[in-house]
């Protein structure tokens, strides 16, 4: 973990929300200069740092609404940190708790070189990154009504099994194989929003791919050399990596993609695990994609699995491929070089 240690004339700390924000502004000495509850209005924000915009830092905790300010404060030339919501947690944690104390406590963490820093997206493509994640979270709801509709047929014991719905040749004549009236019309709702979802998705994926050619195409072509990963799930990985250099070690990045298990540990003891939640979910999802994927048609990695689960388990064989995948594009992208598949096999 990142912590920001330069030092500043002010500090300013923002417990941000929606339509209000507290705004904290201390001076090298930690005495407080301005402490206000405001709106989160751009004009009103420049208005109220005018007097400390000497040598001034920002900075707000990692929640949904910091993407305004950020741009503002690039605009602006006011160095802006975003701090890491879990840590901050655990670092400021008190018995009391409100807008004006969080604004306070950040503004001294800020001051103090304690601020845990999260990565500040950059906005060329974070508008790219969130349409793919939306996809992303359309594609589970259609999965849902799949599930649904084959979890229905086995309520009432269909004598021949729907196969594989998802391709549409497959859903021809599927409502004239329930008998019930009620049950044809939940189905055919299952599938008017299939319909829906497979129309949009198609929309978001055009537009997504036609960005991804203008933000790196090279990285995205790098991604698509592995085994069993096609378009979609490299571009998972191009914007939720966006840049390779922000990770110094391999270590650091498949941390960060959650594929390394949790310890806490003291004094050589071992106290079971924690922070599983921190990283990023959309990372962990998309590398145990690819490790299922990269065994389609792939028979000398089907092998190495086989050793795998030979000398483990199925499930921690797919963890552990799922985590060398994952090593394996910080090279490739660090490197920008491709998948070597016989090197992957024997290192």
């Amino acid at each position: 973990m990142r912590f920001y240690t330069k030092q500043h004339k002010h500090y300013c700390g923002i417990d941000l929300h929606t339509t209000k924000m507290y705004l904290c502004i201390l001076n090298q000495q930690g005495e407080t200069v301005f402490h206000r509850n405001m709106k989160t209005r751009p004009d009103i924000f420049l208005h109220a740092i005018k007097p400390f915009r000497e040598d001034l830092v920002v900075s707000a905790e990692c929640m949904f609404a910091w993407y305004w300010l950020a741009d503002l404060c690039e605009d602006e030339n006011i160095p802006f940190i975003l701090g890491h919501a879990l840590y901050m947690r655990a670092i400021h944690g008190g018995k009391s708790k409100n807008d004006r104390i969080d604004s306070h406590k950040i503004a001294a963490l800020l001051r103090g070189g304690l601020i845990p820093q999260a990565y500040v997206y950059p906005r060329k493509m974070r508008a790219t990154r969130d349409l793919m994640r939306r996809r992303n979270h359309f594609m589970r709801k259609r999965a849902e009504l799949f599930s649904h509709t084959q979890n229905t047929a086995s309520q009432y014991n269909l004598a021949d099994p729907l196969g594989r719905i998802a391709k549409p040749k497959n859903r021809d004549g599927l409502l004239e194989r329930f008998d019930i009236p009620c049950v044809q019309k939940s189905i055919g709702a299952n599938l008017a929003m299939i319909e829906t979802y497979d129309m949009v998705i198609a929309e978001l994926e055009r537009d997504i791919i036609k960005s991804a050619k203008s933000h790196d195409p090279v990285s995205h072509a790098l991604l698509k050399t592995i085994p069993g990963v096609g378009r979609i799930i490299a571009l998972n990985l191009l914007y939720e990596i966006e840049n390779i250099k922000r990770f110094p070690r391999v270590q650091d990045f498949v941390s960060y993609c959650r594929l390394v298990k949790c310890a806490k540990e003291s004094n050589g003891k071992k106290y079971g695990s924690s922070g599983k939640k921190i990283g990023n979910a959309h990372l962990r999802w998309a590398f145990s994609e690819a490790a299922q994927l990269f065994l389609k048609g792939n028979e000398p990695g089907k092998k190495y699995h086989q050793k795998l689960v030979n000398k483990h388990n199925k499930g921690k064989a797919l963890s552990i491929l799922a985590h060398k995948l994952g090593r394996a594009v910080y090279h490739m992208l660090k490197n920008q070089k491709a998948f070597d598949l016989e090197k992957f096999l024997i290192t």
